[in-house]
């Protein structure tokens, strides 16, 4: 059966054979994030991965490519379970920059570590097809940025 469904999605353009790979991959990948036991929600799981150095909550809106709405609320969430505190931006004391805490970092590496196992098993790409895929992955994310972020996430 596998043999079969591998001939006809040769048939199909390289294009939409990407398409549907990367679509494969999103939801397995999403239902292997599901499996991961933790107190903490997808989205809160997903800001703590993004949260690679303090960052301003407008920044993180832009890099989840979602409305600043819901980073405020995740980081609600997270500051009042430990994970990250608030501290006033030294550039512009009247931002503010999501800073992780211990409990924090020690999360964020955790996930990290998880992730990556889960996409190279959901993927079967060693680490220089790895590699390869991610700078393809940020030069598409990086045009669609360009091009504009999709409509919903915008208001």
């Amino acid at each position: 059966m596998t043999k079969d469904i591998s001939e006809r999605l040769a048939r199909l353009t390289p294009e939409i054979q990407a398409m549907m790979g990367v679509y494969a991959l999103y939801w397995k990948l999403e239902e292997s994030f599901d499996s991961i036991k933790t107190d903490l929600s997808h989205q809160e799981c997903h800001m703590l991965i993004k949260l690679d150095q303090p960052k301003r909550m407008g920044v993180l809106a832009a890099d989840m490519l979602t409305l600043p709405s819901t980073i405020t609320a995740t980081a609600d969430g997270l500051e009042t379970t430990g994970y990250l505190t608030r501290q006033q931006d030294p550039d512009d004391r009247r931002a503010w920059l999501l800073v992780l805490t211990e409990k924090g970092s020690n999360a964020r590496n955790m996930l990290v570590t998880i992730a990556g196992e889960l996409f190279h098993r959901a993927s079967g790409l060693d680490d220089k097809e790895t590699a390869e895929f991610a700078r393809l992955a940020r030069k598409i994310r990086d045009n669609i940025l360009k091009t504009g972020i999709p409509e919903g996430l915008t208001k």
